[in-house]
């Protein structure tokens, strides 16, 4: 059960951490409204990361017993399209960051699926708060950047524990 709990967890942060344009309209909107409004926005944008996570896991049990044999590829597989994943966000942010002028571009489920949702909310949350606090902070070049960087290495240890089998 910890297990699905960590993994939730940081499905939940890897999905939410990169400020992208909805991070960034979360800071500006609790700059410019309140800390109610952007807390309220903030649980909607983790809202839907958790329903997200709710139609991987329902499809992945369903799809669970017809992918059995074909277990081991897929595992490599999806890997290697965590590590591209990783390599290219954290060479676009590398890029960005280079160039500012460029335009931004059963019940362990249910415990990954109520995980990620508060790794998500959490994290939104903080975003909302931060725009009470912190302003254009985090939404400028260096902080798109470090969040960025964050969220490519844990896509990167992701893709890594793909390759360890289970148990």
């Amino acid at each position: 059960m910890t297990g699905a709990l960590v993994a939730g967890l940081v499905a939940g942060y890897g999905i939410a951490v990169p400020v992208g344009a909805v991070g960034t309209y979360l800071v500006s909107l609790t700059a410019r409204t309140s800390l109610r409004t952007g807390a309220c926005a903030a649980l909607g944008v983790a809202t839907a990361d958790g329903l997200y996570a709710l139609v991987a896991v329902v499809g992945g049990t369903a799809l669970t017993p017809v992918l059995q044999p074909e277990l081991a590829p897929l595992r490599w597989i999806s890997a290697l399209v965590l590590a591209a994943l990783a390599v290219r966000g954290g060479a676009g942010a590398l890029r960005r960051y280079r160039s500012p002028d460029a335009a931004p571009a059963a019940r362990s489920a249910s415990l990954f699926v109520l995980a990620a949702f508060a790794a998500s909310a959490s994290w939104q949350l903080a975003l909302a708060g931060s725009g009470a606090l912190l302003g254009r902070a985090l939404t400028g070049r260096r902080g798109r950047l470090v969040t960025a960087l964050v969220s490519s290495a844990v896509i990167a240890a992701l893709a890594a524990r793909m390759l360890v089998p289970p148990g």
